[in-house]
């Protein structure tokens, strides 16, 4: 079930975000979470409502642990992160008509809702007649869904059931919208307050935010103010999605956009574009992004060379973020068309001139998303040398030394793999050989997110390789290299491809394609399992097959 609730509390996943919520010592959480476990199963006993002996019970008690003393904002992520969690846990029992669990979920709903209430009303700095209204609407709404799923619990009828789950259902709607619009109201607020911009004590919501931050922005001329104001807003950034659609919103990207379009910020205009590139993660951002010409201030900063690099880096950032083919909106960036020339062409130099491997990562990063943006892109990389720039790089240890960095690499190449030019400067710059070391990508640390790249690394090399033999001279040139071998192996050894399904299918289509060119490289039982059957048989038979350790 959708709830508008569940709305404020998802997330993107970024480099460079915090997950305050996730990721903390599991003990310091467990015991944070004591307060709030305590609390709900006192309040439980109180209304007089058995605790659930259900298998699942526990797995579906998902608790935040408690913010710091005086922490409003905290407060609200963590403590709407729960409801927002229950609302949604409560619509699935709902589909599968447990009742029981939902009553006992809804009476739970119940006392977090009443927390937050309560406890936001003693540490926030001030309210408001609004938020004591929606404050209200939601409290009467979580008793009214505690109170119709107790009368479920009593009802054998399946008819009467029926209609009972569509009130249950639109009580819950209901509250999450409630919900929802509490929590923003007062995000907003605290938003506000953290930043420095509202209007003064008890001002509540009634100044635009927009107006405060620009206004303070015009009439400052002190470097150091705005310095401080847009660091707040760089932190407020990293909580999460949810205060990011916030500040675009509130006028956050034009503020911003104002101080990078001042000569005199110049040395601010890395923090700008930093938080810029934060904000960009949500939809609303890339909108507010596009409406202030945003594109246009971006590539004027990336082809100016008295700008430094640390500035045009991030400058790279906020391009690598609004091009990402994650966000749908990003296909609609008409004035990104306009300056796309300009744009890879300073990204290819700034490849080029990285002095470090951040630089490098930021500036790939931004042209790997191009290379989906648009199919014309990948014909001006060819005219710019890109491969020999990028194959160049991979050999600079200070400049290439992740899987991270390999990924963006690779994904170029597979992109612009599809126009035939390509494959003449593959060979001419030795990328082949590049490629079959991309096929024995292996993570250093054993991080997950580390582990997931060098699985996108391998299946990369693979599709690219499998592009490019069209080309026979790449075919030949590949065979020469022992691809096949390295590709056999992925295929039939779990571990050498982490058992990942897409790298599998990716070195399946590339031996397939090796194979028509120079069968002769093949054994028969090779030829027989990976290249002649149909390739959903060869999958599920690779797919299923015991690594073995003789």
């Amino acid at each position: 079930m959708a709830l508008p609730g569940g709305r404020h509390l998802d997330s993107i996943t970024l480099p460079g975000q915090r997950l305050h919520l996730m990721q903390v010592d599991s003990v310091q959480r467990w015991m944070e979470d004591l307060k709030l476990m305590t609390e709900c199963e006192c309040m439980c006993v109180l209304q007089a409502k058995p605790i659930s002996l259900e298998d699942d019970a526990q797995s579906d008690l998902i608790l935040a642990g408690g913010p710091g003393p005086g922490d409003p904002l905290q407060l609200l992520l963590k403590r709407g992160w729960v409801i927002s969690t229950e609302l949604r846990r409560i619509g699935q029992k709902l589909a599968q008509d447990r009742w029981a669990r939902v009553h006992s979920m809804s009476v739970r709903l119940t006392c977090h809702a009443r927390s937050m209430v309560s406890e936001y009303s003693a540490v926030s700095r001030s309210s408001s007649q609004e938020m004591g209204q929606i404050e209200k609407l939601l409290m009467e709404k979580c008793s009214e869904l505690s109170s119709v799923t107790e009368r479920c619990l009593q009802v054998e009828n399946e008819h009467v059931l029926k209609s009972m789950k569509a009130c249950v259902s639109e009580t819950l709607s209901m509250l999450g919208q409630h919900f929802g619009q509490l929590l923003e109201l007062a995000l907003t607020r605290e938003v506000q307050v953290s930043a420095g911009w509202a209007s003064g004590k008890g001002s509540c919501l009634a100044g635009s935010l927009k107006s405060a931050l620009v206004r303070k922005i015009d009439a400052s001329d002190n470097i150091y103010t705005t310095e401080s104001t847009t660091g707040n807003l760089f932190s407020l950034t990293q909580e999460g999605a949810p205060l990011c659609r916030i500040i675009a919103k509130e006028g956050g990207v034009v503020a911003l956009f104002k101080v990078c379009r001042q000569d005199s910020f110049r040395c601010l205009y890395p923090q700008a574009l930093r938080t810029l590139a934060s904000i960009c993660c949500v939809e609303e951002g890339v909108h507010q992004l596009e409406k202030v010409d945003g594109v246009l201030c971006l590539a004027n900063i990336l082809t100016d060379d008295s700008h430094s690099e640390a500035t045009r880096a991030e400058a790279a950032a906020v391009v690598a973020q609004v091009t990402s083919p994650h966000l749908p909106v990003t296909q609609h960036l008409s004035s990104f068309l306009e300056s796309m020339e300009e744009i890879v062409t300073a990204l290819v130099k700034l490849c080029q001139e990285a002095s470090s491997g951040e630089v490098f990562l930021l500036a790939s990063a931004a042209l790997a998303n191009i290379t989906f943006f648009d199919t014309m892109a990948c014909e001006m990389l060819l005219q710019l040398n890109a491969i020999r720039v990028l194959l160049e790089a991979c050999s600079d240890k200070q400049r290439v030394d992740t899987p991270y960095t390999r990924d963006q690499i690779v994904t170029i190449l597979a992109n612009m793999s599809v126009l035939e030019q390509c494959a003449s400067d593959i060979i001419q710059e030795n990328g082949v050989q590049l490629i079959m070391g991309m096929l024995s990508e292996k993570p250093r640390s054993g991080t997950p997110a580390e582990v997931a790249a060098c699985e996108r690394v391998q299946q990369k090399a693979a599709v690219t390789l499998a592009r490019l033999s069209r080309d026979p001279d790449v075919a030949r040139e590949a065979v020469r290299l022992s691809c096949m071998s390295r590709l056999i192996e992925l295929c039939r050894s779990p571990s050498e491809r982490n058992s990942s399904d897409a790298v599998l299918v990716a070195c399946l289509a590339a031996l397939r394609r090796l194979a028509g060119v120079c069968p002769e490289g093949l054994q028969d039982s090779d030829f027989q399992q990976l290249v002649q059957p149909r390739l959903v048989d060869s999958f599920l038979l690779c797919s299923n097959m015991e690594e073995s350790f003789v």
